[in-house]
C-alpha cells in the first residue's frame, strides 16, 4: 500500500493521501469463513466495533457487579475481619488482572482472539452460577456462620470467575481494535478515538452495575445480586456472536506462534554469547543501509543475528532482523510497566478501604433512604462518562492543533499526567480522612464504630471524581499504549501486559496491608486498619500512598523522557 498512517517516532501527523477504490483492500484480515477481504465496506469499522464495545458493556457489568461490594459480602455474610477481606479482595483482583497473561498466550499463540473470547465467556458464566449458587445456599451452622461447603463453593466459583475474564479481557478488547485498519487514514483515527470510547462504554457498565447492583446486594439478596450479572453475561455472549459475520479476523490468527517468535530471540542470543559480533558489520551483511531504530539498545539480543562459527544457520540459533527489533520493542516496554505500579495500587483503593470509609459516615439522603457505600463508586464511572467525550471532542483537536499529532497528545505524556491527578486524589483522601477521625473523636464516637460519624458522605466524592479523570488519562493511555508498542501478532498480549500492571498493583497493595497490620497492629494496639476504623489510621496509609506516587512519577518521567517508540507508531 503506498500510504500509511502511521506516524513515526519524530512525532508524524497520521496524515496519508485518499486511498483508491483499486487500494481497497483490508490486507492480512479474513472474514468469518477464513476468506480473504477484498473491501472494507462491509466488515470491521464502527459498526463490527459497536459489538464488541456492547460486550465489553456487559462483561463490565458482571465483573465489578462482583468486584465492587465484594468486600461488603466478606465482612457480612462471610464474617472476615476488615483486613483479611481487603486482603482476599487484593488478591482476587491480582489473579483477575495476571491471568490476562495466559489467556492472551492462549488467543495470541493458537486460539485466536474470537474463540479465546467465545469460550472465556463460558467459563466467566459458569462461575457467575456457582457464585450464585453459593450465596442461595443456606447456612448449617447454629451460630449463623457459613459453612465450609459454602466458603469453599464461593471462593472456587470467584477465582473461575477470574479465570474467565482472563481469557476475555485481553482479548475483546484487541479484537476490537482490529476492526480498524491501519493503513486507512480515516480507520487510524478512529482506532485512537476507540480506546477511548471503549472505556466510555465499560465506564457505563460500570456506573450501572454499582448503582443498581450494591443497592440489591444490601438491602435485598445476594444470591440476585450475584444473580444478574450471570444473566447479563449471558446477554453478552449472545451480542458477541451476533456480530460473527461482520468482523474481520487476523489472517494470522492461531495460524503461526508470535510469541515463540520473541522467545526465539532471548534462545538464539543465549546460544551465540560467546561469538564474536559487530552491529555494524550484521546490518552491512543484512543488507541494511540505514542504522536499525534502537539498534544501541539491548545490544544483546544482536548476537541472535550473529551466524555460529561454522556459518550454519541451525534453528533457534539465528534469528531475523524483525524478530529482534520485535523483542527489542518488548523489553522497551518493561521500565514503563514498572513505575506504573503504584498507580495500580491507588487504583485497587476505591472498593476496598473507600468503601469502608464511607459506610461510617451519613450517608442519608431525604428522609430516609441510605445509599450504599459501594454505590460511591459510581462517581468514578460518571466522571469519566462526562471526561471522555470532552477530552475526544474538545481536549484532543485543540492538543492536535499546536502538537500536530492525530492524538494530541503522545500515550506516555497522558499516562504521566493521570499519575498526577491519582497522586491528588490520595492527597485529598488523606485530608478528608483525618478530617472524619477529629470528628468521631470530637461526637465521642472513638469507641462506638457501629454509629455514623456525623459528617457527610460526599466529602469523599472528590477523590473518587480525581481517580475517574485519572483513569480517562492513565488507563487509556496505557490501553493504547501497549496495544500499539508490542508487534503486531502480540496484540492479546500488550493488552495483558497493561492489565497485569494492576493485577501486580493489587498483590502489592494486599503486601502493604499485611505487612502496616502486622508492623503497626502488635502489643494490644490498634493497626492502621483496626476493624473500628475510629481508631485505624487509614490517613495514614494515604499519606504513604501519596510519597510512593511522586516517586514513582519521578521515575516515570525520566524513562517515559528517553523512550524509543516502535517504528512506525502512531504516538
Amino acid at each position: 500500500m503506498a500510504a500509511s498512517c502511521a506516524a513515526s517516532a519524530s512525532g508524524e501527523d497520521c496524515e496519508a493521501p485518499l486511498l483508491s477504490i483499486a487500494d481497497d483492500t483490508v490486507h492480512g484480515v479474513v472474514d468469518y469463513k477464513g476468506r480473504r477481504l477484498f473491501s472494507r465496506s462491509n466488515t470491521g469499522g464502527w459498526r463490527s466495533a459497536g459489538f464488541i464495545i456492547g460486550v465489553e458493556i456487559t462483561e463490565r457489568f458482571a465483573y465489578y457487579g462482583i468486584q465492587s461490594n465484594l468486600i461488603s459480602y466478606l465482612t457480612g455474610p462471610l464474617q472476615q475481619s476488615m483486613a483479611t477481606a481487603a486482603e482476599n479482595v487484593n488478591a482476587w483482583s491480582g489473579a483477575a488482572s495476571m491471568l490476562p497473561l495466559l489467556g492472551a498466550f492462549v488467543a495470541d499463540a493458537w486460539l485466536g482472539r474470537y474463540h479465546t473470547i467465545l469460550f472465556s465467556s463460558l467459563i466467566y458464566i459458569l462461575g457467575l452460577g456457582l457464585l450464585t449458587l453459593s450465596a442461595v445456599l443456606p447456612s448449617q451452622s447454629a451460630s449463623n456462620r457459613p459453612s465450609q461447603i459454602q466458603i469453599i463453593l464461593f471462593f472456587s466459583a470467584l477465582y473461575l470467575v477470574a479465570v474467565g475474564q482472563g481469557g476475555h479481557k485481553p482479548s475483546v478488547q484487541a479484537f476490537g481494535a482490529d476492526q480498524f485498519n491501519v493503513h486507512d487514514p480515516q480507520e487510524c483515527k478512529s482506532r485512537s478515538s476507540f480506546f477511548n470510547w471503549w472505556y466510555f462504554g465499560m465506564s457505563v457498565g460500570v456506573m450501572f452495575t454499582i448503582t443498581i447492583l450494591s443497592y440489591i446486594q444490601d438491602n435485598l439478596s445476594w444470591g440476585l445480586g450475584f444473580g444478574i450479572p450471570c444473566i447479563t453475561m449471558v446477554v453478552g455472549l449472545i451480542v458477541f456472536l451476533l456480530g460473527t459475520k461482520s468482523y474481520r479476523y487476523s489472517f494470522n490468527e492461531a495460524k503461526n506462534n508470535p510469541f515463540m517468535r520473541i522467545v526465539q530471540v532471548f534462545v538464539a542470543a543465549a546460544r551465540n554469547w560467546q561469538i564474536a559480533y559487530s552491529p555494524t558489520s550484521i546490518d552491512k551483511e543484512l543488507g541494511e543501509t540505514v542504522p536499525r531504530q534502537g539498534a544501541n539498545q539491548f545490544k544483546f539480543l544482536d548476537k541472535a543475528l550473529a551466524n555460529a562459527s561454522d556459518g550454519s544457520k541451525k534453528e533457534w540459533a539465528v534469528c531475523s532482523v524483525d524478530q529482534v527489533e520485535d523483542a527489542k520493542a518488548v523489553l522497551r516496554l518493561v521500565p514503563i510497566w514498572t513505575t506504573c505500579l503504584v498507580y495500580a495500587i491507588v487504583f485497587s483503593q476505591p472498593p476496598t478501604f473507600f468503601t469502608k470509609q464511607g459506610a461510617t459516615m451519613d450517608r442519608s439522603i431525604g428522609s430516609g433512604f441510605v445509599i450504599p457505600a459501594a454505590s460511591l463508586q459510581t462517581f468514578i464511572s460518571f466522571s469519566i462518562v462526562t471526561f471522555i467525550p470532552i477530552y475526544d471532542r474538545i481536549v484532543v483537536p485543540i492538543a492536535r492543533f499546536f502538537t500536530k499529532k492525530h492524538s494530541g497528545i503522545t500515550m506516555l505524556q497522558r499516562i504521566g499526567t493521570g499519575m498526577l491527578f491519582s497522586m491528588v486524589a490520595v492527597v485529598i483522601a488523606a485530608l478528608v480522612e483525618k478530617q472524619r477521625l477529629q470528628i468521631a473523636i470530637d461526637s465521642g464516637l472513638l469507641d462506638k464504630p457501629q454509629a455514623t460519624v456525623p459528617m457527610s458522605v460526599w466529602w469523599l466524592v472528590p477523590q473518587y471524581v480525581l481517580l475517574g479523570v485519572a483513569d480517562v488519562f492513565t488507563m487509556v493511555g496505557l490501553q493504547e499504549f501497549f496495544y500499539d508498542q508490542v508487534p503486531d501478532g502480540l496484540r492479546s498480549l500488550g493488552l495483558s501486559l497493561y492489565l497485569s500492571i494492576f493485577g501486580i498493583g493489587s498483590f502489592f497493595s494486599s503486601f502493604l496491608i499485611s505487612a502496616i497490620e502486622k508492623a503497626t497492629g502488635g502489643d494490644g494496639q490498634d493497626s492502621w486498619f483496626s476493624n473500628n476504623l475510629n481508631r485505624a489510621h487509614l490517613d495514614y496509609f494515604y499519606w504513604l500512598l501519596a510519597g510512593l506516587s511522586s516517586v514513582q512519577l519521578a521515575f516515570y518521567m525520566y524513562f517515559a523522557k528517553s523512550y524509543l517508540y516502535k517504528m512506525g507508531s502512531k504516538i
